[in-house]
Formats: structure tokens, C-alpha cells, sequence
């Protein structure tokens, strides 16, 4: 697929994608160790996330929508979540991406984070983190792309389509803040503003 993002609209997820997120998500799971789960989840999972993630307005979630079919077909999917429970942990979070394998190298993933990014800059967030199951070279190269920086290789961490896999974490600065930060704005705080500013979607 070229690159060609003219039509594409980048919007929070809502509980309504659950079927279109499942269906890119699905392959991954089936077909590759780029995720260690191994069961596709039922819709109603992936509804019950994103409605916990919205009312709990501490980490984004976007959808990708192509607008060209009249159908606002989703594309790719990429949200944060909690990287570790612990207080000490609330400004680090860990990214998750997710394109349609028909809209690959279409731009749509570069869409997706720099949204996702720019979120979590504003909101706060110091570092971002992204473990990949191995081998995913497709998402390396993209992480890197990024200024990730490969930290660390959990090796044979998981076994999968009837082969052990590594874990290899990534990571990359958000933001240097001065003294004790304060805590992460609402994802709705930094969507307001986005909104306002106009930015470029796409």
C-alpha cells in the first residue's frame, strides 16, 4: 500500500470498534510471536478495555478510520497503557501499535504514534517502553525510526507456534521534567487541546 493518508482520521477508540480492533489484532495472534497471547480475544474483552480505558482517562487509545470508502473502515489501532503497578512507575508506559496487514507501509502506523506520542508528552509521561516478541524485524526497524532505543533481551520468554521466543524491550524518552513531576494529565485534558490547536491528522 503507498502512502496516502489524506483520508485517514485518527479519533479515541470507542467500545463500537471492539469487532474492526479484533479483526486486525486476530493474525498477530494467530500467526506470529509479535504477541505472546495465543487465543484471539472475544469482542466483548476488547469492548470491556476500551470503555475501562476511557473512564479511567489515563492512557490514549486511537483508531485510524479511512474515510475514502464511505464505510470508516478502521485501519490500525495504538494505545498505552500501565507499564508496572507500582507507584513509583505512573510516568512510564508501554505502546502497543497494531496495523492492518492490507495497510502496511501506508503511513498509517507513523500517523498513529506520533498522535500517540505527542499524547503522552503532553500529559506527562517521562518514558515510553514496547516489548516486541521475536522476530518481528517490521517492528524494530519502526521503534527505531522512533529514537527507541533496544534496552534489553528477555530471552526464551515465551513459547509459541511451537518455538521459543525472546523479548527484546525498547525505550524512549518522552520528556526531561525538573524536580519531582507532576502527575499525568487526563487523556481528554490533551485531546481538548488538540482539538482547539487543529493538528494535522492526517
Amino acid at each position: 500500500m503507498t502512502d496516502n493518508t489524506d483520508d485517514i482520521r485518527l479519533r479515541p477508540a470507542r467500545p463500537a470498534d471492539a469487532a474492526a480492533v479484533r479483526d486486525i489484532y486476530a493474525p498477530f495472534v494467530r500467526d506470529t510471536p509479535a504477541t505472546f497471547r495465543t487465543e484471539v480475544p472475544p469482542v466483548e474483552h476488547i469492548e470491556d478495555e476500551i470503555r475501562e480505558k476511557r473512564a479511567d482517562d489515563g492512557y490514549p487509545w486511537y483508531v485510524a478510520v479511512d474515510e475514502r470508502s464511505g464505510e470508516d473502515r478502521i485501519l490500525g489501532y495504538a494505545y498505552a497503557s500501565q507499564l508496572r503497578g507500582r507507584c513509583a512507575y505512573r510516568w512510564a508506559v508501554e505502546t502497543s501499535i497494531y496495523v492492518d496487514p492490507d495497510a502496511h507501509r501506508g503511513g498509517i502506523g507513523t500517523l498513529l504514534y506520533d498522535r500517540l506520542l505527542d499524547t503522552l508528552r503532553e500529559q506527562g509521561y517521562c518514558g515510553a517502553y514496547a516489548a516486541l516478541g521475536m522476530p518481528n524485524p517490521e517492528s524494530e526497524a519502526f521503534h527505531e525510526r522512533y529514537d527507541f532505543e533496544r534496552i534489553g533481551t528477555f530471552p526464551a520468554a515465551g513459547f509459541k507456534l511451537g518455538e521459543w521466543h525472546d523479548v527484546v524491550w525498547y525505550h524512549r524518552r518522552l520528556r526531561d521534567p525538573e524536580g519531582e513531576p507532576d502527575d499525568p494529565r487526563p487523556v481528554s485534558a490533551v485531546d481538548s487541546a488538540f482539538e482547539a490547536d487543529g493538528p494535522a491528522e492526517g
